[in-house]
């Protein structure tokens, strides 16, 4: 299971298209190339604290099965990280999301 920490409003827009295709916030997967992801809370919280402090709209964290997605997922550690993350090398269907849960950064 991979995560991916989405705008509710992204996230919904999502189930009328059939598939989700926000990279990360502000950036979609064709101007990115792929959605970015994350191997579990802990990388999620640190996501959430460097690029999504300030948001003040919904959040959801997608749980989303590997394998039901279809496309490529490759772990790569980012410039300047410590950390390799998962990317996911297309659209996320929305049949592969387990879970949409609210999400709340601790300490909000």
């Amino acid at each position: 299971m991979i995560l991916h920490l989405a705008l509710a409003a992204d996230w919904d827009a999502a189930h009328d298209a059939g598939e989700y295709r926000v990279s990360t916030l502000g950036r979609t997967l064709e101007q990115e190339g792929y959605i970015h992801a994350c191997t579990g809370m802990t990388q999620l919280h640190g996501v959430a604290a460097r690029y999504y402090r300030g948001v003040t709209e919904p959040l959801v964290v997608l749980a989303v099965e590997e394998t039901l997605l279809g496309s490529p997922v490759i772990l790569e550690t980012p410039p300047g990280a410590a950390e390799r993350f998962p990317h996911i090398y297309g659209p996320i269907p929305v049949t592969a999301v387990v879970s949409a849960t609210p999400y709340r950064p601790p300490g909000d």
